[in-house]
């Protein structure tokens, strides 16, 4: 138990369902209350449920984080209701596939928008509120394993791009924060069983066989397998550790 966590507010990108509302579970079994953020309506919905199995408030603010002008509102409203937040977790990501030479330019640039301009505006408002709060803050992006290796066999290189910026991305900021009380560090997951991953994975399972052949440890993630890394850079007990990118992927880049 992190004690510090206890009743302190986290904000969420992406919390209405996945690796965002699992992440959002860890963060409300420390007692903090939690603001979930994300484009699908049925974040209000996963908000009453947190609320209610973790006994802890929650809230939800359905919002297109690649929209700043969406993002800094929402964080308005959030800090009035909930008090200024003190963690954030930036879950909201997508990935298209496709070959390189045939993407559309509109498809380019939407997974750039969600995954690294979604990440950016939302950490610069939560920024905002955590320097003039002027207590300490941290911020934990879900980058990838992908913003270091090249997946295979699918073509992603518009997600694989997006992710090794968001890593930079949590570098640069934790320098630039740092003398502000403010921790940047990034989780770069490998492969885990998430909603979107686990749907796919069942409806493909010959590639999930490829994916898992190259994971030394035998299996794909599970999101609880997250849980203790977010609540630990979550927590001041982290407070040394800042400007990293974390890979947690069962060994798959060691080979």
């Amino acid at each position: 138990m992190f004690e510090d966590l206890d009743g302190r507010t986290a904000v969420i990108t992406g919390g209405a369902r996945g690796l965002g509302y699992s992440l959002a579970t860890a963060l409300a079994r420390q007692g903090m209350r939690v603001a979930l953020l994300d484009v699908l309506p049925s974040v209000e919905e996963s908000a009453v449920r947190l609320a209610a199995e973790y006994g802890v408030e929650a809230r939800g603010w359905v919002v297109d984080v690649t929209d700043p002008d969406a993002v800094e509102a929402v964080f308005a409203e959030a800090e009035a209701e909930m008090g200024a937040p003190s963690v954030l977790i930036t879950a909201a990501g997508i990935t298209i596939w496709g070959e390189s030479v045939d993407v559309p330019a509109d498809t380019w640039k939407k997974v750039i928008a969600v995954n690294l301009d979604g990440t950016f505006f939302s950490a610069q408002a939560f920024a905002r509120r955590a320097l003039a709060a002027a207590e300490p803050a941290s911020v934990i992006f879900i980058s990838s394993m992908s913003g270091f290796i090249v997946n295979e066999p699918q073509f992603q290189a518009s997600y694989n791009s997006s992710k090794a910026a968001v890593s930079h991305l949590a570098t640069s900021l934790a320098v630039e924060w740092a003398s502000g009380g403010i921790r940047v560090n990034a989780i770069a997951p490998g492969y885990f069983l998430s909603d979107m991953t686990r749907e796919f994975t069942e409806a493909n399972p010959e590639l999930a066989e490829q994916w898992i052949g190259r994971i030394p440890a035998g299996r794909m993630g599970e999101p609880e397998d997250l849980h203790g890394l977010v609540t630990y850079l979550a927590s001041e007990s982290s407070s040394y550790l800042t400007g990293q990118s974390i890979v947690i992927d069962g060994g798959y880049t060691a080979v």
